[in-house]
């Protein structure tokens, strides 16, 4: 009977105590703070380096010369004088292209989720850059059928580097992947020279060369407008593909005097040669960016 008793009392017990325990209220855990995802923007200083080809748009050298005098008090002057003029004008092709390579920097700010613009500056050196043609011609003079002007006309071109300060407006078809058009400054140190030799042939009354030579060399400043496309494929590191057009304007040199002697010394012919040329061209190339902070703060987000 005791024994009984016994347990009844324990299995009471229990049982109240489960139910007072259910009534009691429950805590919950402290909440945990996780680091919260970054958030991408394109805003921020970078600096890359780059490499592509360029060719050039306008390809000649134009070279006219007015005929100053020919020496009436000589057989034939007028007339070769003419002639020799005629023949030391004409267009010469002298392109420039080469592969081109160098460095930019950079900042962009993202106004909005997709509208990014910029500032780059960027300087590149250009290799196998030379155009140089050298052309055989030459004129009869008339009433003069046997002695004949031979001429031997060359002209160069050449572009040692070329920079540019541009803006650049872009917009994001992702995050990580933006698309622009970009244009403003462009310089470079550009270079072009003629050269002129004639001779007459059979006369040994003329029996020298007359020649011819001018040259330019400058920093010269134009503008220059593109675009292309940039990729976030890293964390910080970005790769882009562009296309410029470029124009550093047109330059105008003389060359001295294209004079020819008799053999007693006497001016036979002179004439004034000027060349005229144009620095436009297309670039090509990849770039590969390293951006400093893309990566902004988020805000801080308690999970419970």
């Amino acid at each position: 009977m005791f024994r009984r008793t016994l347990l009844a009392s324990v299995g009471a017990i229990a049982v109240t105590g489960a139910a007072l325990a259910a009534d009691l209220p429950s805590r919950a855990p402290p909440p945990v703070f996780l680091p919260p995802p970054p958030i991408f923007t394109w805003t921020g200083l970078y600096v890359g380096l780059n490499a592509g080809y360029t060719w050039s748009n306008n390809n000649h050298v134009n070279t006219a010369t007015a005929d100053l005098f020919g020496n009436p008090d000589l057989a034939g002057g007028p007339a070769f004088g003419v002639a020799s003029a005629a023949l030391a004008t004409g267009s010469v092709p002298a392109k420039i292209d080469g592969f081109i390579g160098g460095g930019q920097i950079g900042y962009n700010w993202q106004l909005t989720n997709s509208w990014v613009v910029g500032l780059e500056a960027d300087i590149q050196g250009i290799a196998a850059s030379n155009g140089s043609t050298l052309e055989f011609s030459h004129a009869t003079v008339a009433d003069f059928p046997g002695n004949p002007i031979d001429q031997n006309l060359s002209s160069r071109r050449r572009l040692d580097y070329l920079g540019t300060v541009r803006g650049r407006v872009g917009f994001t078809i992702t995050p990580t992947f933006l698309v622009y058009g970009t244009g403003g400054l462009a310089y470079g140190q550009t270079k072009s020279s003629t050269s002129i030799t004639q001779i007459v042939e059979s006369d040994p009354a003329l029996p020298n060369h007359d020649s011819s030579f001018g040259s330019f060399s400058n920093t010269r400043v134009g503008w220059t407008a593109g675009g292309g496309g940039e990729w976030l494929f890293a964390p910080n590191w970005s790769v882009k593909v562009e296309y410029l057009y470029y124009d550093l304007g047109s330059v105008t040199y003389g060359l001295s005097p294209l004079q020819n002697f008799n053999s007693a010394g006497t001016l036979f012919t002179s004439g004034a040669p000027v060349s005229r040329t144009r620095f436009t061209g297309n670039i090509v190339r990849a770039g590969l960016n390293y951006h400093f902070n893309l990566w902004g703060p988020a805000p801080i987000v308690a999970k419970y």
